[in-house]
């Protein structure tokens, strides 16, 4: 009988065994849909100028993924950074929840201390004459460079950005941009 257990251990070890279901790796899921508006799969890359001050001009950068746009003023067809020097950027990325990104800034407290800010920004419509973007119109932050608790919520507004260089005769206005704006115009 000794010898009848390993046996009968052993049978039933190997039926246990193949029985159990063979584990396979899992597989790596599809990568989602990318969805973006119509048009805005193209490239966006090239210069832009905003609708409402044609001053306020954009240089876009696009690797089909990310499109980077940059900001830059011109008077007198001399070409100079917002904000004493610091560089406002509108990065956007092609994602299935849209072509949705950020607009990234900077701005001072009251004290004079430098913050980065950036603002929820998305493109909403590309066609051939330019990009209209959403965007967080400001932000409230506090000394410490946080966002304020206190104060009104982010309102949304739209902004128009034609591709090319604006009309001749096309000046800033006198409109300076607001500190800590979404690189819009200010009063736009």
């Amino acid at each position: 009988m000794s010898r009848r257990i390993p046996w009968i251990v052993a049978g039933s070890l190997a039926t246990a065994l193949t029985a159990c279901p063979a584990r396979t790796p899992s597989l790596p899921s599809a990568p989602l849909p990318i969805r973006v508006p119509p048009g805005c799969e193209k490239s966006q890359a090239g210069e832009y100028h905003h609708t409402e001050n044609p001053a306020f001009r954009y240089l876009g950068e696009d690797d089909g993924g990310t499109l980077t746009l940059t900001l830059a003023r011109t008077r007198t067809g001399e070409e100079v950074h917002t904000d004493g020097g610091t560089t406002v950027q509108i990065v956007l990325n092609r994602t299935p929840e849209g072509f949705v990104g950020e607009t990234r800034s900077t701005t001072f407290t009251p004290a004079g201390t430098e913050c980065p800010v950036r603002f929820p920004t998305q493109a909403i419509v590309c066609d051939d004459k330019g990009l209209t973007l959403r965007a967080v119109a400001s932000a409230a932050i506090d000394e410490d460079c946080r966002p304020a608790t206190n104060g009104a919520k982010p309102t949304w507004k739209e902004q128009r950005l034609l591709r090319g260089a604006p009309d001749a005769g096309a000046t800033d206005a006198g409109i300076p941009p607001t500190t800590g704006d979404a690189g819009t115009p200010s009063g736009s």
